[in-house]
């Protein structure tokens, strides 16, 4: 059986026989054959999206009247109706909409027991209309959300995702909502109930989180974090000190710890402050219960998030303990095979720029002192940490940018290969936020064009270090550094001109100066077209530039052999066009005739 999608010319064309089309494929929905369902699904689905009223009434009427439909049906017209609403939600007339929430919130409690697939179905449908009927899909689940009464697992599912979806309907209840939730807390004894509660509190946190900071979007500006501060303190003394404690269940602990980390944004500071050498004791001890540390790892970076806010210190005598744990997870690559291993690589990289808002000096000293100290993995490890903390901490290492560069010095002189390459990037982080700008930044961009200079390993036995870095790629790669630097940040031009005149004349620049002439010659072009104020070079000021003779002499060698150094000849002649009237005066007229021809007959 084919069913082919539904057009506006199939609706326009069938009239009155719409209304059977819909419930013939209702009432089909449910095919033996996976792919015709599919495709029966799908074709309603198309419908839904052109006449919404007309599959989501006749969806409501069938579910309802069918008491006894098998599972797998009510599942299925479920799905369907979640994804017509998500694509139609701004259409639904409200009547239509509140039959459809009491159907779904009676689809999602009929069976008092757990039944997945059926309840998740129910939940998606209320959880897509409450993004706009959030009030009318609260009324029902606040009637089967009663003081004293252990809830239906999927009511509170419900709520929890609903406080994601619509944070700014949902916050409004919330208030109400804990209320009734926090004596249930004492009647939850079964693990998936004290998960399913753990999950909730942790999306109401974080809805009451997204809330307050977007204030200005908010139907009520008035709510504040400490609006909830006696609830949420409340909530975590019995997932904190009891549950935490006592549980074994691994999906559990992780629940219960990315919770702690949400409740300590709303917590009362001083309980916060208190409480937080045992909330770091119990989330650090974790790393070793659990394989897998992404969890622990989100759950630790929102703690610390919590906590170093306006330069508050209060995190300075659990800090060396909380690095000890972080640094062996930076100084160890992630699997590159494994999402989970990445994402928790990047998780730790935002703790420690978290951790640098107020220990910025502190971090910085210590990242230097095991650059220093370290093995290759060590140091491999300190540079990622200081091209991250460069790239995501701009406003916290801003005061500390010239003590980074003097401190970086050391790797100047690096000789291994897969270092040079991670200090490489750090570089070119350092390059976009203004560092280079800064005493020793023009060190930092001669050692790059080291890297460009270097020869072609030497021909023999390859290293069995899987990720050995040859000169050849290094030499690209700083190649390519340094095109970026010049061609894409703006800041990096009076850093780069005319300082890369002074690495001309040098013979062990030699291999690099295609690129370095590349550079030169898009500067020197761009300023002698705009007549920008410094095209003009004193070089008396600038002492280190070697003097015209020398630059045209050095040139004209370069120009000599254009195969040489990766094809350099159009890059040098280029340059020396853009630079002749910085050079001599009486060659322009000469060289803007001649340089053009001999660049055409390269090309």
């Amino acid at each position: 059986m084919i069913m082919p999608g539904v057009d506006d010319d199939a609706i326009r064309n069938t009239g009155g026989q719409v209304d059977d089309l819909a419930m013939a494929m209702i009432d089909a929905a449910y095919d033996r054959e996976a792919d015709c369902r599919d495709q029966i699904c799908d074709a309603l689905f198309d419908l839904g999206k052109k006449r919404p009223a007309l599959v989501l009434s006749s969806a409501y009427s069938y579910l309802k009247k069918h008491n006894k439909l098998q599972t797998g049906h009510r599942v299925v017209l479920l799905q369907c109706m979640e994804r017509i609403i998500k694509e139609t939600l701004s259409e639904l007339e409200p009547p239509l909409a509140v039959d459809v929430i009491k159907q779904a919130a009676m689809e999602l409690t009929v069976s008092k027991e757990v039944m997945p697939e059926w309840q998740t179905a129910a939940s998606g449908v209320l959880v897509s209309l409450g993004a706009r009927f959030c009030d009318e899909v609260m009324d029902e689940m606040l009637q089967r959300f009663q003081p004293g009464i252990l809830p239906h697992f999927f009511v509170i599912q419900t709520i929890g995702n609903l406080a994601t979806s619509n944070v700014y309907g949902m916050v409004p209840h919330l208030t109400a909502v804990l209320g009734t939730m926090l004596p249930m807390l004492g009647m939850a004894k079964h693990e998936n109930m004290r998960w399913v509660f753990s999950s909730a509190i942790s999306k109401f946190s974080e809805a009451i989180i997204d809330y307050c900071a977007n204030t200005d979007k908010a139907p009520d500006p008035s709510v504040s974090k400490e609006r909830f501060e006696q609830e949420i303190g409340s909530a975590f003394d019995v997932l904190f000190n009891s549950w935490l404690h006592i549980t074994k269940e691994m999906k559990l602990r992780v629940a219960i710890v990315e919770a702690i980390g949400n409740m300590c944004h709303l917590m009362a500071r001083d309980k916060l402050e208190e409480q937080l050498p045992k909330i770091l004791q119990v989330i650090l001890g974790l790393y070793k219960k659990h394989p897998e540390p992404i969890h622990v790892t989100q759950g630790l970076c929102s703690v610390l998030d919590a906590v170093c806010i306006e330069g508050n210190t209060v995190l300075e005598p659990n800090l060396d303990t909380v690095l000890g744990f972080l640094f062996p997870q930076i100084i160890n690559p992630p699997d590159y095979k494994n999402p989970q291993s990445i994402k928790n690589h990047n998780e730790v990289l935002r703790c420690l720029a978290i951790i640098a808002r107020s220990f910025s000096g502190k971090l910085t000293g210590i990242l230097l002192s095991k650059l220093e100290s370290g093995n290759e993995k060590m140091k491999i490890g300190m540079l990622t940490v200081f091209k991250h903390l460069i790239n995501a901490a701009t406003e916290s290492m801003q005061d500390k940018q010239e003590v980074v560069v003097s401190g970086l010095k050391m790797m100047l002189s690096e000789q291994n290969n897969k270092l040079k390459k991670v200090f490489a990037q750090v570089v070119i982080a350092m390059a976009h936020h203004g560092y280079l700008e800064l005493e020793g930044g023009q060190q930092m961009i001669e050692f790059i064009i080291k890297q460009s200079a270097l020869k072609n390993d030497p021909p023999g036995k390859k290293s069995p270090d899987p990720e050995y870095v040859s000169n050849q790629a290094l030499r690209t790669m700083c190649d390519h550094v340094l095109q970026l630097l010049t061609t894409t940040v703006e800041d990096m031009e009076h850093v780069l001109w005319p300082y890369l005149l002074e690495l001309i004349v040098p013979e062990q620049y030699t291999e690099a100066q295609g690129v370095v002439c590349k550079c030169l010659s898009h500067l020197a072009t761009k300023k002698r077209k705009e007549q920008t104020e410094d095209y003009e070079i004193d070089f008396e000021t600038h002492a280190n530039i070697p003097k015209p003779e020398a630059l045209i002499a050095r040139l004209m060698v370069l120009a000599g052999r254009p195969q040489n150094g990766r094809n350099r000849g159009i890059h040098v002649l280029t340059l020396m066009q853009g630079l002749v009237p910085n050079l001599n005066e009486n060659l322009v007229e000469l060289w803007d005739t001649v340089i053009p021809k001999l660049i055409q007959y390269l090309e």
